[in-house]
C-alpha cells in the first residue's frame, strides 16, 4: 500500500506584504485616501491635496517602520489606548473601612 503525500507550503508564518507594506499600513493609507477624496471635491485640487498627502504618509510609514517588528503600528495603538493604571486587585476607588472590634 502506497502512502499518499500532499504538497504544502513551507512558510506558513510568512507575513502578507503588498508592495512592501503590511495590511494595516495599506488600510491606513487607503483610509486616508478615501477620506481626503470624499472631502475634496474639486478635480483640479485632487493631485496636490489628495494624492500627495497619501504618498507622503506611505513614505513616512515605509521609513518609520524600517527595522521595527511585525504589526508595530497595531501594537503602538493598543499601547496608547490601554489604561495607564493596571492593577491585579479590584477597583481602588471603592474603599471599604477596616473591620472594628465590638
Amino acid at each position: 500500500m502506497e502512502i499518499r503525500c500532499t504538497p504544502v507550503s513551507q512558510c506558513l508564518d510568512k507575513k502578507l506584504l503588498v508592495f512592501g507594506f503590511e495590511v494595516p499600513d495599506l488600510l491606513a493609507i487607503f483610509f486616508c485616501l478615501a477620506c481626503l477624496n470624499f472631502i475634496i471635491r474639486a478635480p483640479h485640487l485632487k493631485l496636490p491635496l489628495v494624492w500627495l498627502p497619501c504618498l507622503i504618509l506611505a513614505g513616512i510609514l515605509r521609513l518609520g517602520k524600517q527595522g521595527k517588528p511585525d504589526n508595530y503600528l497595531l501594537h503602538l495603538v493598543q499601547f496608547h489606548f490601554r489604561p495607564k493604571y493596571l492593577s491585579a486587585f479590584e477597583d481602588p476607588s471603592i474603599l471599604t473601612p477596616p473591620p472594628r472590634r465590638s
